[in-house]
Formats: structure tokens, sequence, C-alpha cells
């Protein structure tokens, strides 16, 4: 496939991507309102960054028909680039470690004619600086290797910036907060921008994970992918955060069947760190009702085997989980 046809591909991709719904939920202290961006045609707000980079990379030539895409990723930005890569028939190596959920690790294996997984921890407990040094070996030992570079690359700011943030300032008159999850920086700082541009007064709070070293903390081992890093990513340069919002991982559990019992919503680690946070910050709120938006960034199905798993929340938080924890 040339350029100009990998160019049309992607656009009608991104043509064919609807807008994300927006829906209330019932809270008795706020305005609350979820933004569904797992209904993005690969299941999460990732479908955005992956496919604006793509499509800079190829109007640029640092993509052609004989490249390999290489890219750490252990999640949702993996499953995306995988989809995108295979409608443009391009390789895709994507780089995991041991924290990949069963169900995404399945997926690109079947998808992608290679996968590589790094067993190996760093200096934090984590895998990040691993996985990005195998990145770093197979750029060394392929032709033609295209590396996104998901934590400091600004196509994927742009992306968030236009696209989610766009869809945003449609869907609303105003707004007095959003609360956005923290990882590789672009989501956040694109619509941090766009949201700040349009409503000066609304205050965006990051929301992180106890255990990650975004916002200076001490980095550890955490067991739930899809939000924290063990770096700083440069990209965070470019978001601008009011408050900062730290949540430990067995909250994010709870937060994740409170929505799924309360709301119906099946969401993933991410969507619960973020909505436990909400509800940490509001807590002792008085008076006006503010207008709060969240982003739902992934379903909860690749956590089946964990998070929504009782015998895995007791081994991992050495804790039997509560009742009304289980669904039904």
């Amino acid at each position: 496939m040339s350029g100009p046809d990998m160019l049309r591909r992607l656009e009608a991709i991104r043509r064919s991507m609807p807008e994300t719904p927006v829906v209330k939920l019932a809270d008795d202290t706020v305005d609350l309102y979820a933004k569904l961006e797992f209904s993005n045609p690969n299941g999460s707000s990732k479908d955005r960054s992956a496919l604006w980079i793509l499509k800079r990379a190829v109007e640029r030539g640092d993509v052609t028909e004989g490249s390999t895409i290489v890219e750490s990723s252990s999640g949702n930005f993996a499953i995306s680039l995988a989809s995108f890569c295979r409608s443009l028939g391009v390789d895709f190596i994507p780089v995991l470690d041991p924290n990949v959920n069963a169900s995404t690790e399945a997926y690109l294996r079947q998808v992608c004619r290679r996968v590589e997984k790094v067993t190996e921890r760093d200096a934090s407990g984590g895998f990040l600086s691993t996985r990005l040094a195998r990145v770093q070996q197979l750029r060394g030992e392929l032709p033609d290797v295209y590396w996104p570079n998901q934590y400091a690359n600004t196509d994927a700011v742009l992306a968030h910036y236009r696209l989610t943030g766009g869809e945003v300032c449609r869907a609303f008159r105003s707004i007095d907060y959003v609360f956005i999850g923290t990882s590789t920086g672009g989501t956040i700082a694109g619509l941090s921008q766009r949201v700040k541009e349009t409503w000066p007064h609304a205050r965006v709070v990051g929301v992180d994970a106890e255990g990650s070293a975004i916002f200076g903390g001490t980095p550890r081992t955490r067991h739930i992918p899809g939000l924290g890093s063990s770096i700083t990513p440069p990209l965070f340069d470019h978001a601008l955060i009011d408050d900062v919002v730290i949540v430990p991982e067995r909250d994010t559990v709870r937060g994740c069947h409170e929505l799924l019992r309360r709301h119906g919503l099946y969401a993933g680690g991410s969507t619960g760190t973020v909505y436990a946070a909400i509800n940490r910050y509001f807590a002792d709120h008085a008076g006006p009702r503010p207008t709060v938006l969240f982003l739902c960034a992934d379903r909860g199905t690749g956590y089946a085997d964990t998070i929504y798993n009782p015998r895995w929340v007791a081994e991992v938080f050495e804790e039997e989980p509560a009742a009304d924890m289980v669904p039904a």
C-alpha cells in the first residue's frame, strides 16, 4: 500500500469513528458526566492518539509500506496500533510485560506476527524501562523501524486536543471540573489545553495510581495496567493541571465495582481509578452542584480475570473482597 493509499485508508477510518457518547450519572453531590471512550472502534481512548500518530508519520514519510512499527505498550495503545497497522498492511511489534491483561495479550498474538514480552523488572520494580530498552534493541536490529514513542510524541497531544477535546466542547455549554487519568500524558495534555482554552475557569484534575512516579512519588510495583508510570513522560510538559489525586489500587477495584453496581458501567481499571478520585475529591463538598466530566477510557472486559475476579483481588491485596465488590 503506497503512502497516498495509506492516508486515504486512515482518513476513512477517522471519518468512520463516531463521536463517543456522554451520559449523565446519578450522584448525590455533583452533576456527573461520563464520556464513553470505550465506544471507539477498538474499545478505548487510545484509538485517538494511535490514529493521529500514524497519520502524521505517514504524511512525513516516517512510515511507508516497508516499515515496521515497534512500541512499548501492555494495553490499549498496542491494541489500537495493531488494528490500524493491520489495516495498512504494516508490521507491528508490541513490547509487553507480565502485567498485560490475558485477553489483550491473546489478541495481540493473534493479530501481530511478532510479539515481544519482557520479564525482568527495572530499578523501580516495574517494567517500563525494560520495555523501552527492548524497543531500542529492536530499532537497532531491524531495518526501517518507526517508534511512535507515545510518551513524548506531541502528535498524541494534538489528537486529543482536536478529537476528544473538540467533542467535549461541542457537548457542553460549560464545565467546572474535568478528571483525567494519567499515564503517557497525551490525553491529559491535549484535553486540558482545549478545555482551558474554552472554559478558563474549569479545573483540570489529574488522577494517578499510587506507586506511580509521574507527580514525584516513589515508584513501586503496581498490579493494574492503565494508569501510572515509573517516569514522568515528557508530554506532561504540555498539560495544564490544577489538582492531582493519587488513588491506591484497592480503591481502583472498589471504584470499578461501584461503577458497575450503581451505574451499570463495566469499565476498566483507569476508569475505576478516576471514579474513585472523584468520590474522594468531593467527599466533603457542600454548596452548588458543579458540572464534572470524566473519561471512561476502556471497558472492563480485559479486567475480567483481575479486577472483577474475587480470587485475584484476595490474592493481590491479601484480603477477602467485600460482598458488594462481586458483580451478580
